[in-house]
This record gives structure tokens, sequence and C-alpha cells, in this order.
């Protein structure tokens, strides 16, 4: 975001603790927000340790709308960044808790945020709305989802459309692909093969067909900065946030092995998999590009020689 576009303002984080909205977080610091963050009892907050204090970190329960509406209302927010979720993990398997806080979550914290007159609320989708398909995937595609998670993903996904036409809201959801790059969790792709590289340790995988829409952290933050500034525009829209590019795993493996210098051996299909492979994987970015004027600034090889810079003077918080 510009530097001075966040400064003073009132911005609320949900999911303060994990991948995204970590980074969302240290963006909105570094531009002089006033930054509140929710948190869980059980949250741990091994990525934003450092940076805690400034910030305001509030225990709410989402599913609690009492409490959730009584501490909004004290802090006002203007902006509204909501990264919480569960369920993106592949053994995370229990669905009433991926409904509770994906769904009942959201909904909660958009009809809470109702009596407030914000500037922005953006709801983090994610491309396992979209299902399998056969062809690039478009905002305007039937939704099939294929897991608990993609399926509470999209039903929060339609709720807040559906709420910022009806309230006329400034409510927007980014769906997010694959994200990748600092503070990514040691058990994820890229962190695990960059970690095994540096480690000079051989890594087990499952397969190098699989495929992806990898998009680069500073990527995915430069789109929360244009929905900013396009709020006014943007209203109940949805955007795909991804590279517009398909990569195997095995290819993005190589290219880490490339740019590591490392000589490790990979162990390909020693670890099982349970997660459905689909062959195609790939966002259709026109619209982002057309209507929230965002496009993908990182080439794969770059951000990937930007995380590697990253874990190797922050190796420290994996190993």
């Amino acid at each position: 975001m510009a530097r001075s576009s966040l400064k003073g303002k009132r911005v609320l984080i949900t999911g303060a603790s994990g991948f995204i909205g970590a980074n969302l977080l240290r963006e909105s610091v570094n531009q002089g927000a006033q930054a509140f963050i929710f948190v869980r009892k059980d949250s741990n907050l091994w990525r934003i340790r450092d940076i805690l204090s400034s910030a305001k970190k509030i225990q709410v329960d989402l599913g609690n709308p009492r409490r959730l509406k009584n501490i909004l209302k004290q802090i006002r927010p203007q902006i509204i960044l909501h990264a919480a979720a569960y369920g993106t993990r592949p053994e995370a398997t229990d669905f009433k808790r991926i409904i509770e806080a994906n769904l009942k979550g959201t909904a909660s914290l958009l009809d809470c945020c109702l009596d407030l007159d914000f500037e922005l609320f953006v709801n983090t989708g994610s491309s396992s709305e979209y299902g399998i398909k056969k062809i690039l995937m478009r905002e305007k595609d039937s939704l099939n989802p294929a897991t608990p998670y993609g399926i509470s993903k999209a039903i929060a996904t339609l709720y807040a459309q559906n709420l910022a036409r009806i309230e006329n809201k400034p409510i927007v959801t980014l769906r997010l692909f694959s994200p990748y790059g600092y503070y990514e969790a040691i058990n994820r792709l890229i962190p695990a093969v960059i970690i095994s590289c540096l480690k000079k340790e051989d890594i087990s995988l499952s397969s190098a067909a699989s495929v992806r829409d990898f998009v680069f952290i500073e990527d995915v933050m430069s789109a929360y900065k244009k929905a900013y500034e396009r709020r006014s525009e943007i209203k109940g829209e949805i955007f795909n946030i991804g590279s517009g590019l398909q990569y195997t795993v095995g290819d993005i493996v190589s290219r880490i092995i490339k740019l590591t210098n490392s000589k490790i051996r990979l162990k390909w299909s020693s670890l099982d998999s349970s997660r459905i492979e689909p062959k195609h994987w790939q966002a259709d970015i026109r619209k982002a590009r057309e209507q929230l004027h965002w496009q993908p600034a990182y080439s794969l090889d770059k951000g990937l020689s930007r995380t590697i810079d990253w874990f190797k003077k922050n190796r420290r918080l994996y190993c």
C-alpha cells in the first residue's frame, strides 16, 4: 500500500497469527495504521511476536456476536481485513469446526460490522471455492467445491457479496490461489523445500505432477492495496488473485534447488496425499487487471529468490 494510504487509519485484522494475516499486519504497521488484531485463546503468535507491541491484541470468538459487536463499537475500525480461516491443511478435517470458523465466523463478523461506517471490508477467499475445473478459473464460473474447506469459503463469499449489494456496503472478496513467501508454514511445499536445501537434507515429496497457481506474497499484499484504493467502485465484487500461470510441483522444486545451488536428493512419491489433485489449477486474472487495476509484479523466479533470501535470514523461526 502507498506509504501514506493507511497512516492513522484504524485497521482491524482477523487471523493475524496466520500467513496472510501476519503479512497484512506488518504492512499496516509499517504504514502507520492503528492496528487491531483479533486472536483466539490458542493462537500461536510466532509470526507476529516481534511487532505485537505495535498492535492492540484482542481475544475474541467471532461466534460470540454480543461481545464482538461491543468490541467493534469500541474500536470503530475503518478497514477490516478478514483473513481468519480454518481447514487449509489436509489433516484439518473437522467439518463442524470448518463451518463454524469459515462460514459462521465470517457471517457473524459481517453482520456485526453493518452498523459501522467502515471504508472497506475485505473477505479473504480461496481458489478452493471453484472445485475441479478443466479451464482457467473465472469469477463468473459456477462453484463446485470438492472439500469441506472449499464449501465453507464459497458460501461465505456468496454471503459477503449478497450483503454488500443489499446493504450497499464496501465489501469485496479477494479469492487467493496459492500464496507463498515470508512466514509461510514449514509444512507447506515451498518452505519445506527451501529449508531442506539450506540444511542440505534430503526431502520426501508426494507427486511432481501436481499443479498450482503460485502467487508471491508481495503481489497478494498489493491486491489488498488496490482494493482499498478502488473501494468505492468495487462493492460486492470478487477478484481472483493469482499469477495467472500454472506450474507443476516438480517445476517449483527444481527451481528452488537451482536457486539455492543445492544437491539434495528428492524422494518423490514417498508421501501420501489425501488431496484431490486436478490437472488444471490456474486463475483468470483479467477482471483483477481491468477493474482492480492489479496485476502481479513478480515472476516466479524473482518471488522464489526473495523468499529464499528471507528464509536464509529467518531460519531461526523454523529450525
